[in-house]
């Protein structure tokens, strides 16, 4: 009887995993799904890139420029600034570099748009060299409304709306029309002394649009009134901030595991 269950015993190997339907092997499948998985990683960090994008970003037009319907009124001060260049086009309503998108916007046409406020959008058009606001039911604009419009040089709003920051913080302020030209942006840094800002020893003044004006930190300075001096320390900051988040993150992990375990 020793014999029969010693050549058994030889004869013993471990079951074959059996085919999946249709003769599918299960290592086949799997590797169909890391390949699915892989997949599926790609394009969810496609879609983080695109929402990181800012907007704009290839070449996409302002939604400024089509917030108001047909192209810029004949004789208005963006197309004739923009007819006066080699280099921008029109967009809608708006002039933009030739080719180029939203960080590249040099004129803004919003008259005839029944406005009575400014569109909660009106920011994107910081960088614009030319803007019309006439024939709007616009009351007086918030104080604000041009903070960053450094590059602002022409300026033309209904008769019943100030230039803003006032006509001193303009070369010149004429009307015409149912139009207030507000030209000539004026450096408010540049003024008396009783009107520029009074700023830290390390800094200096800078123009913010019209009738504001910033102190920005002369490097290496930097922090609260630029008492620092030297580079922002990213590495320890980077460092400190993982060291946090990965504390932070083990914890919450704990605990959820612990409820997960309990009854």
């Amino acid at each position: 009887m020793a014999e029969p269950l010693a050549a058994a015993r030889g004869r013993f190997a471990p079951p074959r995993p059996s085919p999946l339907p249709g003769g599918a092997h299960p290592g086949a499948a799997s590797e169909r799904g890391g390949a699915a998985g892989s997949g599926a990683v790609a394009s969810l960090l496609l879609l983080l890139l695109l929402l990181l994008l800012p907007p704009g970003a290839g070449g996409t037009p302002p939604r400024l420029c089509g917030s108001c319907p047909g192209p810029p009124r004949n004789g208005s001060v963006v197309a004739q600034f923009c007819a006066s260049r080699a280099d921008s086009e029109l967009w809608g309503r708006c002039c933009v570099g030739r080719g180029s998108g939203r960080q590249h916007l040099l004129g803004l046409d919003l008259s005839s748009c029944s406005l009575r406020a400014l569109p909660s959008a009106f920011s994107e058009a910081a960088a614009a060299v030319v803007l019309d606001l006439t024939e709007n039911p616009l009351a007086a604009l918030p104080d604000g409304s041009f903070l960053g419009f450094t590059q602002l040089q022409q300026l033309v709003v209904p008769l019943s709306v100030p230039c803003p920051g006032g006509s001193g913080a303009w070369e010149e302020v004429t009307t015409y029309g149912s139009g207030r030209l507000c030209q000539g942006q004026r450096n408010p840094c540049n003024g008396s002394e009783e009107l520029v800002p009074l700023c830290p020893e390390n800094a200096a003044c800078a123009p913010d649009g019209p009738g504001f004006s910033q102190c920005l930190c002369a490097g290496p300075f930097h922090g609260y009134k630029c008492l620092r001096q030297g580079a922002f320390p990213v590495p320890l900051f980077c460092s400190v901030l993982g060291t946090v988040t990965a504390a932070l993150s083990l914890a919450l992990w704990g605990t959820q595991r612990r409820h997960a375990a309990g009854p």
